[in-house]
């Protein structure tokens, strides 16, 4: 049975259509799509009994085809908020579409990530888009709608029942190629959208917590049956289908010495020569971040001017 860690669900609040009510700018309409239209994502489009129809408010675009989910558990603890809005942050940067449930904790930290680092994400409901649950998260909504979209398979005015969350959950794990889990109880609903991630053959990730912390039971349940164990966006990325791994936008650029400087001058890549070297020693050299360093060899691998072999050593590719 579904459990709710949350039983304020059962109350709603409607989108009203009044800017002053809001005290935001006024929402954007709502768009009804049918399962045979071009703008119906493909990803869910392609499961097992789709939705025969869903209503959005906000853009969809052929790019959130690369997609992952990020949720996790309403009770969130600030470690858990932290990383989560940083590991959505850090997807968004390089052109990954943020997918969650808008709920508190774990999923709000994930759009917000996504939002601050100006990439794009999309909420999925378990109401109509016209109602906004839990009712602090307005302002949220209305970001996420201009940067992106709401979207649900419940028709404008429903509510937030208790029923409609596992439908909900089907949804996040069919829009994403990953479900990556941050912090969730033992029974936890969240368990069900990567329960569906696995059911579609979607990756199901999980990120490790504090030993004995409730927060933590469901993660590493996950991991111990399979789930694999993720710490940050080159996790999540390694993952992907080559094919969506091309598509990795490279994120914040490295520092360039100058305009006039031709495209040999890379910090990262002066330091890669035919003897391999490792990320270790790269990030001694550079004086980068870790973070910095992972985006520009990746960045540098996808240009094929370098390749990385067994151990994360890398050595410059032969010219072609």
């Amino acid at each position: 049975m579904y459990l709710i860690e949350d039983m304020e669900v059962m109350r709603h609040e409607r989108w009203r259509e009044d800017a002053r009510g809001w005290g935001v700018a006024r929402p954007a309409p709502i768009r009804q799509l049918a399962l045979g239209d071009a703008e119906f994502p493909a990803h869910l489009r392609a499961i097992p009994a789709p939705p025969d129809h869903l209503w959005v408010r906000g853009r969809l675009l052929d790019e959130d085809a690369l997609a992952i989910a990020i949720v996790g558990s309403r009770r969130a603890t600030p470690f858990g908020l932290e990383l989560a809005e940083r590991l959505a942050g850090d997807l968004a940067a390089r052109a990954i579409t943020v997918v969650s449930g808008l709920a508190r904790g774990i999923d709000s930290a994930a759009h917000r990530g996504a939002l601050e680092a100006g990439g794009r994400t999309i909420a999925v409901l378990g109401c109509g888009v016209d109602v906004v649950y839990p009712p602090e998260n307005r302002r949220l909504a209305v970001r996420i709608a201009e940067r992106g979209a709401l979207l649900s398979q419940f028709a404008p005015g429903a509510p937030a029942l208790a029923h409609h969350f596992p439908v909900r959950n089907r949804v996040i794990a069919g829009l994403a190629l990953g479900v990556v889990v941050v912090e969730a109880a033992e029974q936890s609903g969240t368990l069900i959208t990567a329960g569906h991630a696995g059911d579609l053959g979607r990756e199901v990730m999980a990120v490790p917590g504090r030993a004995g912390a409730p927060t933590s039971r469901g993660t590493h349940r996950l991991i111990r049956d399979g789930a694999a164990l993720v710490e940050s966006w080159e996790d999540v990325v390694a993952l992907l289908p080559a094919r969506w791994r091309a598509c990795v936008a490279a994120g914040p650029p490295a520092p360039s010495a100058g305009a006039g400087d031709s495209q040999d001058t890379d910090p990262l890549l002066d330091l890669i020569g035919t003897e391999p070297v490792t990320m270790e020693e790269l990030i001694g050299r550079s004086g980068l971040t870790a973070s910095r360093a992972a985006a520009r060899l990746l960045a540098l691998e996808l240009e094929g001017r370098v390749r990385q072999l067994p151990g994360k050593r890398f050595v410059r590719a032969a010219h072609r």
